[in-house]
């Protein structure tokens, strides 16, 4: 299955509004009356995917001043094809000046002999806002993760901000926890364009300041909530 949803938003002088909103199944999106300034919409999985040998794209353009929270609804389960296929799913942003956009999706779970890759690709104005987050689960409760490999390109400017890819998985549940310290969720945050953060750390979880702006903050923990907590608090 291929799939390309869309979504635009622009700001009209008062607030955001949605000038494009194209959904194409399994990617639904379905945006949220009366949310004030910033426009609300929520990405929906309207089939059980992504699925080996699946191809979804999710395009987000937000204007100059606008500002744009986009959030899922439920967990993404990365299933196996019939014939040991791979899935790709991508998403590709570009934020214009004084642009603000938060993608916060819901935890992606690997299930076992899925091969899935996940794109983040984003471009950002020199004063544009991001925040984006991931959070990998290995696999469902007892059981071997597939192989998943996950890739993030944020520019400001035409300064790189972030390159960074992760792969993991494909082996028995003990090796690939292993790579993880024996934790089966691995969360990472990133915020460019927000308050200058210092570098921290706890049990578990670190913050990292990067060299051209922003902060990555990484935490490991044996379930999502736990995963999520560091990312509570300045």
């Amino acid at each position: 299955m291929k799939a390309h949803a869309r979504l635009t938003a622009c700001f009209d002088g008062t607030r955001t509004v949605l000038r494009e909103l194209r959904s194409m199944a399994p990617l639904t999106l379905f945006p949220r009356r009366g949310s004030g300034p910033t426009a609300v919409v929520h990405l929906v999985n309207s089939a059980t995917t992504p699925l080996g040998g699946d191809d979804l794209l999710l395009s987000v353009h937000v204007g100059p001043g606008a500002s744009l929270r986009l959030s899922g609804v439920a967990a993404t389960l990365a299933l196996p094809g019939l014939h040991g296929e791979g899935s790709l799913s991508t998403v590709s942003m570009v934020v214009e000046e004084g642009g603000s956009l938060e993608y916060l999706p819901e935890p992606t779970v690997i299930t076992a002999r899925a091969r899935h890759t996940a794109v983040l690709r984003a471009s950002l104005a020199s004063d544009a806002y991001l925040h984006t987050r991931e959070v990998l689960v290995l696999g469902r409760a007892g059981e071997c993760p597939g192989s998943l490999t996950t890739s993030s390109h944020i520019t400001r400017g035409s300064v790189p901000v972030l390159r960074q890819t992760l792969s993991i998985g494909d082996s028995t549940l003990d090796e690939s926890l292993a790579v993880l310290a024996g934790r089966r969720v691995l969360a990472t945050d990133v915020v460019v364009g927000g308050p200058e953060l210092p570098a921290a750390s706890g049990e578990w979880w670190s913050r990292s300041p990067l060299a051209a702006g922003g902060t990555l903050t990484t935490s490991l923990a044996p379930d999502a909530v736990t995963a999520l907590r560091p990312f509570a608090s300045p």
